[in-house]
């Protein structure tokens, strides 16, 4: 088999093998458990496929025996070339562990409910709002982690309900920490937690809090189908009444946004738009952008998820169409959230073939969010286009950017 040349993305080496293969993308989808949909989108660039088990799927049906073929480039889930984040291990013990033990060798008084709510705000601000947050906050994980346990085999009954609220607030935090630095399976285990301490609560804020939260990561994996089911479930246990407060009115709208996601990957787009619609009509009913229970929910996540919709259907043009109306700086939003629809909005003058537009789109990114905009796969696989025709009036910025997000070695 000849070697690819290295200019090649991910998509077009899928699509080199499947044709050397003989295969149709209808006859490779159906391989693989995928619609011909999906295959043209990976091909295309518009979907990345960052999901190691998706690819040794995909490598295994093309008869491809090194993965680096496949990829360009070995597999790592760090973009600094190391097979983890460096917080990872502590966090993974700390999961690994049972429950009824962790925290029982620290040392003095376990936290009360409002210092340990204290101090998962204070963990979740810097995740939200600070530009290094993966070196700031993974450390902190472990420890109140085990502090959060701790409070809960310690706490008054009168206190029970708030220590509750935090510890799943805090599996919350573990869990999109975990994905984003590409660790789905022990953010799946954080989700997972969440949601059963959510259920036994009895309390429908936060049993939909934690089906969101859960629905994020079964769509990361590729569970597109789990991912549209349970998002659409818990919005019937959330569905709010004349009285619904705002945090219950921002967890049901956040469901239908999960939801949207997850069908248009599931190739449905039209029932996909039909829920955006409905979140819509949430949003409108909500009034303002907000952030309960770390959903960004309000008019402004809703118009950015109709940009990322018309990308994940590979409308560049009414992606980029939509994006002109939105106010992309609204502090109200998560830093991730701000970050990844500039990510959305570059990908789509990449699909447009914008080179100028989609070097700027990086340099806001990378501005925005140094840290964060290594771990975007569609980030590395827009500057990989723009390596391949590289020009003299951009190349330096170019290289600087390749080098920041692991691309080309510094």
């Amino acid at each position: 088999m000849h070697q690819l040349t290295r200019d090649l993305t991910t998509g077009d080496r899928i699509r080199l093998y499947r044709q050397r293969k003989g295969l149709s993308q209808a006859a490779l989808g159906g391989l693989i458990g995928r619609s011909e949909d999906w295959v043209s989108k990976v091909e295309r660039g518009v979907i990345p496929v960052d999901k190691l088990s998706v690819l040794l799927e995909i490598s295994r049906v093309l008869d491809i025996r090194e993965l680096a073929e496949l990829t360009g480039r070995s597999i790592a889930l760090s973009p600094n070339g190391s097979p983890e984040h460096e917080s990872v291990p502590a966090i993974r013990r700390a999961l690994g562990t049972i429950t009824s033990r962790l925290g029982a060798d620290l040392p003095g008084d376990p936290l009360t409910a409002a210092e340990l709510a204290e101090r998962v705000d204070e963990a979740w601000h810097a995740y939200e709002h600070h530009v290094d947050r993966y070196a700031v906050v993974g450390p902190q994980l472990p420890l109140l982690l085990a502090e959060a346990h701790y409070a809960t085999r310690n706490a008054a009954p009168e206190d029970e309900q708030a220590v509750a609220r935090a510890v799943i607030s805090l599996y919350h935090l573990l869990q999109v920490f975990l994905r984003r630095v590409g660790e789905q399976g022990l953010s799946r285990v954080a989700a997972d937690r969440a949601l059963n301490l959510a259920d036994q609560s009895g309390n429908p804020e936060l049993l939909g809090a934690s089906a969101w939260n859960l629905a994020l990561v079964l769509t990361s994996t590729g569970d597109v189908a789990e991912s549209a089911d349970l998002a659409r479930m818990a919005m019937e246990i959330t569905t709010p009444g004349d009285d619904a407060s705002p945090e219950l009115l921002s967890v049901h709208g956040a469901l239908h946004l999960a939801a949207a996601v997850a069908t248009m990957r599931d190739g449905r787009a039209a029932a996909a738009w039909d829920l955006l619609h409905d979140a819509e009509r949430v949003a409108r009913r909500a009034g303002v952008d907000r952030n309960d229970w770390r959903t960004a929910f309000g008019p402004t996540n809703v118009m950015m998820h109709g940009v990322h919709l018309a990308g994940e259907e590979g409308d560049a043009t009414e992606a980029l169409r939509l994006a002109d109306t939105i106010e992309d700086d609204n502090p109200v939003l998560p830093l991730e959230r701000r970050t990844r629809y500039l990510v959305e909005v570059m990908n789509a003058n990449r699909l447009k073939q914008d080179d100028y537009a989609t070097l700027y789109m990086i340099g806001r990114i990378r501005k925005t969010s140094p840290e964060e905009v290594k771990f975007f796969p569609l980030v590395r696989e827009a500057v990989r286009d723009l390596l391949r025709r590289e020009r003299p009036a951009y190349r330096t910025e170019l290289r600087d950017h390749a080098a920041h997000v692991g691309v080309l070695a510094s």
